[in-house]
């Protein structure tokens, strides 16, 4: 072979391999391959019955394909929006004196809240608190976008969460505008204000009048409420998704248990609510038409409390809705001024027991709390308060048991005289009572109108943000468990703490118990095993108590302990001091001398008493027969 021949055979072995190797490198890829076969698809499903349906599962357009992959997509699955679904995410960033807002392009929404003045907190695997930077709304899971009709896609709807937004950032407003082409776009603004959690937000459809179906937009949020709290149980409890009626009724999901609300009327606001932090979106004028709320309980192994899922629809008939965004802590005052028993939210208790917090206590507190720096201190001076209001009640509780005492001598010469026949031992110390003008539960009666109070401040100390992280004595945070000590093994139902104030409390009621129990003539509840019984239950109830409180706020247990150390000084200074035992004499004797009134609670009962004595009777003479 000569060299010319050599030359023209290596020359074209070497054309032959560099096309191969441009074919080979520009060869579309098996992913491009297989996305371009799915567009063609989703071409085909547009013009199909179940075109809907493929619409729903929208994907933000690839940007490592070629253009013209692109733009197909686009079209196919945003219709007129296909300028807008092709992009970058990018974040902007607002402020104001006391929060941060964090916004993503994608979708035009808020990806996370800072809250300046406040801390989260969280017990690390050495049972220390750790302190961080508190955000809501912050979780890469959440969701919130408007699903826009528009008629080019056979009924289907565009999701905002798959389109790019420009920002325009001017102040403290940032305003995103979604293209539609020639002008037309659907915007977002907001806007907020010094001093404020509020965000002002307004959504607009500009140039859409006749390819979007205004009055069928849809919204929705899906939000997974962050652990903020050191006691999550705790927190788990007072968290839920909430709503207020246009006919002034506010209502909420299941806090306990996964739940679902749809309410028949229209909503003015609705909101993902925390133990003491809450995002609320509200109609600033008219209502939302249709609602929806869903929480769903997450395992605790979990990163998040609760899933809240809320589905909106917006009435937008005049192209634009004004609304506003409140994200924020849970102080009544704010959201008192937001308007429309926003303030509801909060986990006061309802019907009395929500009264007495919101008009009574809470008020009271924050009087003593603007001079008292000590949050314990002015739960200290509170409980004072509360006690020397209920003096009355006391007092009448005291003397009622001393006229009681008075009556043991004679009640010991009439045990004599009965034996053990419990059914004339009861009717003689009803006819002695009735006899003497002493009312048996005259001395339960004032404890049960305190209750009321009691079980108001059973809900005030965990729902009042005021107490979150205040410290007290070895507290350190008064709306969480205080914690004394660590055990190195868990009690059940007890947990792997132990609380102090929970400890003296319950030391404090068995105190109060063998006190009161001295002033108290338990044959009147019965005799026997039921008297045992009652003596029992008195001493097993702390210790219930015990483990029933160990895991409350702080606040609520510290109000226990020093209510029950107040009770005891107070039947003290009573019975030494106020009360004269020759008077009580007196009144006895005056008692037993005046003429009776027939009738009455105390003489139907003793005849009540006295039919069931013959009942007895009669059945003891039939046992005797049959036995004979």
């Amino acid at each position: 072979m000569d060299k010319t021949n050599l030359n023209q055979i290596i020359g074209i072995t070497l054309i032959f391999a560099i096309l191969f190797y441009w074919a080979k490198i520009n060869a579309p890829t098996e992913a491009q391959l297989a996305e371009q076969q799915r567009i063609r698809d989703s071409v085909i499903a547009a013009t199909t019955e179940d075109a809907t349906l493929q619409l729903e599962a929208q994907a933000p357009i690839a940007v490592d394909l070629p253009d013209s992959v692109r733009n197909l997509q686009a079209v196919a699955t945003h219709g007129i929006f296909a300028p807008s679904a092709v992009g970058a995410e990018k974040t902007n960033t607002i402020e104001n004196d006391l929060m941060t807002v964090v916004f993503t392009n994608k979708g035009g929404r808020i990806k996370e809240v800072i809250l300046k003045e406040y801390e989260k907190s969280k017990l690390d695997t050495q049972k220390i608190v750790q302190k961080s930077v508190l955000k809501l709304l912050e979780d890469n899971k959440n969701k919130f976008e408007y699903f826009l009709p528009v008629s080019s896609l056979n009924s289907g709807s565009v999701k905002t969460s798959t389109l790019y937004f420009t920002p325009t950032i001017s102040g403290n407003t940032v305003t995103f505008r979604a293209s539609a082409g020639n002008g037309k776009y659907f915007e977002q603004k907001y806007t907020i204000k010094d001093g404020t959690y509020g965000i002002d937000y307004t959504i607009k459809l500009v140039g859409l009048d006749d390819q979007v179906d205004a009055s069928n937009v849809q919204l929705n949020w899906v939000n997974y409420l962050d652990k903020i709290e050191e006691n999550v149980k705790y927190e788990k409890n007072y968290s839920s998704a909430y709503f207020y009626t246009t006919d002034e009724d506010m209502d909420y999901c299941s806090c306990t248990t996964d739940g679902e609300e749809a309410p028949d009327e229209r909503v003015k606001w609705v909101s993902h609510s925390n133990q003491f932090f809450n995002s609320s979106l509200m109609a600033k004028e008219g209502s939302f038409r249709r609602a929806v709320l869903t929480t769903e309980m997450l395992d605790e192994d979990s990163d998040n409390l609760k899933k809240l899922t809320t589905n909106l629809q917006i009435p937008m008939e005049s192209g634009a809705f004004a609304m506003n965004f409140y994200v924020g802590p849970n102080e009544y005052d704010r959201l008192q001024s937001q308007g429309n028993g926003l303030e509801d939210i909060i986990p006061f208790g309802s019907s009395i027991f929500g009264t007495i917090n919101r008009w009574l206590i809470r008020p009271s507190f924050a009087f003593l709390n603007s001079f008292i720096s000590s949050k314990g201190v002015a739960i200290i001076v509170m409980t004072l308060l509360v006690k020397l209001l209920l003096f009355p009640l006391t007092y009448k509780m005291v003397y009622s048991q001393q006229k009681m005492a008075a009556l043991k001598p004679r009640m010991a010469k009439m045990k004599e005289k009965h034996g053990d026949d419990q059914q004339a031992m009861q009717m003689e110390t009803m006819k002695m009572y009735r006899e003497y003008g002493v009312n048996p539960l005259g001395g339960c009666l004032p404890i049960a109108a305190q209750m009321p109070i009691w079980f108001a401040l059973f809900r005030f100390f965990p729902a009042s943000i005021e107490f979150r992280q205040a410290p007290f004595l070895w507290a350190h945070d008064l709306s969480s468990f205080d914690v004394f000590a660590w055990l190195p093994f868990e009690i059940p139902f007890y947990g792997m703490h132990v609380s102090m104030f929970t400890l003296l409390y319950a030391v404090s009621m068995i105190l109060y118990t063998v006190y009161n129990s001295k002033q108290m003539d338990m044959s009147a509840m019965g005799g026997g095993q039921q008297q045992q019984m009652m003596m029992y239950m008195q001493y097993f109830m702390p210790i219930m108590f015990l483990f029933f409180f160990n895991n409350y706020a702080a606040g609520l247990t510290t109000y226990m302990f020093t209510s029950n150390m107040m009770n005891v000084s107070q039947m003290i200074f009573t019975k030494k001091v106020l009360i004269n035992k020759d008077k009580i004499e007196r009144e006895l004797t005056a008692n037993k001398a005046k003429p009776k009134k027939k009738g009455g609670f105390s003489e139907r009962l003793a005849e009540a008493m006295k039919e069931q004595q013959k009942i007895q009777a009669q059945k003891d003479v039939k046992k005797k027969n049959r036995k004979k």
